[in-house]
């Protein structure tokens, strides 16, 4: 079986020494009830449930996958694999599911910066149980911003409490990243209610037997409404209507009309139902004004992309403990590394350099990712805690310029540790017992789904860098170089992050020109271009580590001055290849006819 076991050292490391989230809480009187032992406890809570409830059910989960079936009442229906109801009920009554969410509505109101570290054991120990709970809060922060009151009354209790779940519905077979394609229609009841028609496709969590409930949020198009994108409205439609008395009750009425076409057979995630969902004239209720639905839905986007961010250090985390303690004890040939075992033919394959490279590779980009996710956390906790207006302010900046960053650079890196710590094992990795295998499937869909990578480095170059002329990025640049200049350490990452800096600011000039020039630049240099940002985000990070760690002498802080040594000499070169390849543009791409991808 698999092993892991969350990194608490590194957590704490992060929250305590690095970002020094203590004095933040204590700032913020909205905070006042969080301390570090608290926050101790939580995790130490979190790594134990993790590992002994929801590990064990990560490859079985997989092998059997959910199962679809019709009910008595001609309903399509989802079965979770075993042990998974068990182990939600376990999660709910815990009170896991609301730590991060309002305690308005019954969340604990833990901030970010420690709600993060519960997303990642949980998507490290199961990533396909963990989308359930997680797509549940997106639903209710899109709620809690969006709805009404009585609206927030009646559902957000329910959803933080976990007794119910949540979706978002904007997918059709022939309208992905483009919503403004939407057919799905939305018809006004004298009631003020609406009647939903349409279908809805790879849609997460879109039917299971984990909860009593489960509250849909879908995109759908009212009769006179503009064309394109700024035609669609969001509609509650929860699986099951819920009875109003007058006197705010909750109890669950009749069957809406909604229901599971099918399910897709995927990759990975197995045991993630993903649904086609049928809405056939089903009731529901609009959620915010007419045709702003877009902007709605986008809360759960972003909520979800920066989660995703999230899954990629936690495939990358689960890889690399296997494959370190795999390379520990495979014996293969004779090592030039003048460690050897007298009594052994062979030495174990982590005294090869080769094998070190790899497992290097995924723990340097594990650390960044981590530390990164942990600074947009921060920026997150920020906006939503502070009373200082212009604190606020660059904080949302932040958020905006990162969050494609987060969603797509680490889970790129994350697809690409988890298949280096898959070569560890060789022809050990292919096989399915072994576990990576399952490790790579599952890490593979970050890349695609909640608007894939590509989209991702559009919308960073075009939106937060182009739309604004750089402005928002030339604010986060002024920040790195600052904190650069005000380090005490004296280590050659400080050299480094200053010239990606410089590699940054020259390249956005260039790129900036060229889209003034060709209308298909920013599709043709885009991922590169988000790659590069990603190596400077990187280097910052391991600035900040190294601040952190260089005047201290224990064995943790010295290996982490060394781990930013590799990273300068193996991984922050990489950099300068995007930044080429986004200087070259589109030019050569778009320099071949259509005749040339013909089928012929």
């Amino acid at each position: 079986m698999r092993i892991y076991n969350a990194p608490l050292q590194e957590m704490h490391f992060l929250l305590t020494e690095v970002f020094d989230a203590p004095s933040f809480w204590e700032a913020n009187e909205s905070l006042s009830h969080i301390d570090i032992d608290t926050v101790s406890v939580v995790l130490e809570e979190l790594d134990k449930f993790t590992k002994n409830v929801l590990l064990p059910l990560n490859r079985s989960g997989d092998e059997e996958g959910v199962s679809f079936s019709i009910d008595a009442q001609g309903y399509g229906k989802v079965t979770t694999p075993k042990g998974f109801k068990q182990a939600y009920q376990q999660y709910m009554e815990a009170g896991w599911i609301g730590l991060g969410a309002t305690t308005e509505y019954g969340g604990q109101g833990f901030p970010k910066m420690v709600s993060m570290f519960q997303e990642e054991m949980m998507f490290s120990a199961n990533q396909a149980f963990a989308l359930y709970p997680n797509l549940a809060l997106g639903a209710g922060l899109c709620l809690l911003k969006s709805a009404t009151d009585a609206q927030k009354h009646l559902y957000l209790e329910k959803i933080y409490s976990g007794e119910w779940a949540g979706t978002m519905c904007l997918t059709e077979s022939h309208a992905g990243t483009d919503v403004g394609l939407t057919k799905t229609k939305a018809l006004l009841n004298e009631d003020g209610s609406y009647n939903i028609t349409g279908s809805k496709i790879f849609i997460t969590g879109g039917d299971h037997d984990l909860t009593e409930n489960i509250i849909h949020l879908v995109l759908a198009k009212t009769p006179n409404a503009p064309a394109g994108s700024k035609g669609v409205s969001l509609f509650i439609v929860p699986k099951y209507l819920i009875k109003d008395d007058g006197q705010g009750s909750d109890q669950l009425g009749a069957r809406n009309a909604v229901s599971v076409g099918s399910i897709e057979h995927k990759m990975g995630v197995k045991a993630s139902a993903t649904c086609v969902l049928n809405f056939d004239s089903a009731k529901g209720w609009m959620v915010g004004e007419e045709n702003t639905g877009l902007a709605s839905m986008f809360i759960i986007m972003n909520y979800e992309r920066l989660a995703i961010g999230v899954q990629g250090i936690s495939v990358a985390e689960l890889a690399y403990q296997n494959a370190v303690a795999y390379a520990n004890d495979r014996l293969q040939s004779r090592s030039d590394s003048g460690i050897k075992n007298p009594d052994k033919s062979a030495d174990a394959i982590i005294h090869h350099a080769d094998v070190r490279r790899m497992l290097l590779n995924a723990k340097s980009h594990t650390e960044a990712s981590r530390c990164f996710a942990m600074y947009v956390a921060k920026q997150l906790d920020i906006a939503k805690y502070s009373d200082d207006e212009q604190l606020i302010k660059v904080a949302n900046d932040r958020v905006a310029l990162l969050t494609p960053i987060t969603k797509a650079f680490l889970s790129d890196k994350g697809f690409e540790v988890t298949v280096d710590c898959q070569q560890v094992f060789g022809g050990h990795g292919y096989i399915r017992e072994w576990g990576m295998e399952q490790i790579v499937r599952d890490a593979r869909i970050a890349q695609i789904y909640e608007g894939a990578n590509g989209i991702q480095a559009l919308d960073l170059l075009g939106r937060k860098v182009a739309k604004n002329g750089g402005a928002i990025l030339s604010d986060f640049l002024a920040e790195i170089r600052a904190f650069i200049n005000n380090m005490q350490a004296e280590h050659h990452i400080k050299q480094a992050t200053l010239n990606a800096v410089d590699s940054i600011e020259s390249l956005t000039k260039t790129v900036l020109a060229n889209i003034d020039e060709r209308k298909d630049e920013i599709n043709g240099c885009a991922v590169n271009y988000l790659h590069a940002m990603g190596y400077l985000c990187f280097a910052y990070m391991y600035a900040m580590i190294v601040e952190t760690s260089h005047d201290k002498e224990e064995y943790f802080y010295i290996n982490k001055l060394k781990l930013a040594d590799y990273f300068i000499d193996h991984i922050l070169p990489r950099m300068q290849s995007h930044v080429q390849m986004a200087q070259a543009g589109s030019e050569s791409i778009m320099a071949f006819d259509l005749d040339y991808f013909s089928y012929a």
